[in-house]
C-alpha cells in the first residue's frame, strides 16, 4: 500500500476551516495581518521547501546536507529569541551554541547509532530528523527565555526563575509524553501508517522520535539557561529583563 495522492483541488477544501479561524481572529482580535501573513508564509515556505528537498534528495551530497543543517540551526537560534527582541544580537551566539551542543550530538546518535544511515548524510532521512530536533529545540528555548524573563521581572532569584523556565520549556513535550497513544497519534507515526508501514515499526520510529526530541530540547534548553548565567547572575538578569517585550 502506498500513500494516497492528494490533488490540489481536493487540498483546497482544508482552507475552509482555516478561513473560519482567520475570520474569527479578525473579528475578535482586530488584527487582519497576523494570521493572513502567517498563512501566506506557511504556503510559500512549504512550497519552496518541497522543491528544495526534491533537489537535496536527488543530489546526495554531504557538503550540501551539512550546509542545510547549518542554515537550519542559524535560523532556529534567531527565531528562538523572539521573546527578547531587544537582546537578540547579544544572546544569539549563546543560543546558537546551545542548539548546536544540544541538538547535533543527539542527531548524530540517531543517524549513526539508531537508524544507522549509510551514508550518514542521506538527505531523505537526515534533513527531516534534523528539522524535528532543531525546531523543537528552538521552541523550548523560546519558552524558556520568555518564562525566565517573566520570573525575573517579578523578582524571583535566578535559580527559581531557571527552574520555572526549564519546566515551561519542556511542558509541551512532557504533555506529549503523557498523551501519545492515548490522546494523539503523532504526525510521523500517522504519516508512516498512512504510507503503508506496519504500525509496530511505526511505533519504534515514534519512540525514537519522542526520546530524540526530549533529549535534544532538554539539553539545548539547559545549556541556554546555563550560558545566560555565565556573566554573573545579576548582570545577566538585568540584561534579559531589559530585552523583554513590554
Amino acid at each position: 500500500m502506498s500513500a494516497y495522492s492528494i490533488e490540489w483541488i481536493h487540498l483546497s477544501l482544508i482552507a475552509v476551516p482555516l478561513a473560519v479561524v482567520i475570520f474569527l481572529y479578525i473579528r475578535w482580535v482586530s488584527d487582519a495581518k497576523t494570521l493572513m501573513y502567517a498563512t501566506a508564509r506557511m504556503l510559500g515556505q512549504l512550497l519552496l521547501v518541497g522543491y528544495v528537498l526534491k533537489f537535496l534528495f536527488e543530489s546526495g551530497n554531504a557538503w550540501i546536507s551539512s550546509g542545510v543543517l547549518g542554515f537550519m540551526i542559524a535560523v532556529a537560534a534567531w527565531i528562538a529569541l523572539r521573546p527578547l527582541p531587544g537582546k537578540r544580537k547579544t544572546l544569539y551566539l549563546r543560543t546558537l551554541l546551545a542548539l548546536v551542543l544540544g541538538g547535533v550530538p543527539v542527531l548524530m546518535l540517531v543517524v549513526l547509532g539508531v537508524v544507522r544511515l549509510s551514508p550518514w548524510y542521506m538527505p531523505r532521512y537526515l534533513i527531516p530528523l534534523a528539522g524535528m530536533i532543531f525546531a523543537n529545540g528552538m521552541n523550548s528555548i523560546s519558552l524558556c527565555a520568555e518564562r525566565l524573563c517573566a520570573e525575573l521581572r517579578y523578582g524571583s532569584d535566578f535559580q527559581k526563575a531557571r527552574a520555572a523556565a526549564y519546566r515551561a520549556g519542556l511542558l509541551p513535550l512532557t504533555n506529549s509524553f503523557f498523551a501519545v497513544g492515548l490522546v494523539s497519534i503523532p504526525g510521523m507515526m500517522t504519516g508512516q501508517i498512512l504510507s503503508g508501514v506496519s504500525p509496530l515499526l511505526a511505533v519504534r520510529y515514534q519512540i525514537m522520535v519522542m526520546c530524540m526530541l526530549m533529549g535534544g530540547c532538554g539539553i539545548s534548553s539547559a545549556l541556554f539557561l546555563y550560558f545566560v548565567k555565565q556573566d554573573a547572575q545579576r548582570q545577566v538578569s538585568d540584561e534579559i529583563s531589559a530585552g523583554c517585550e513590554e
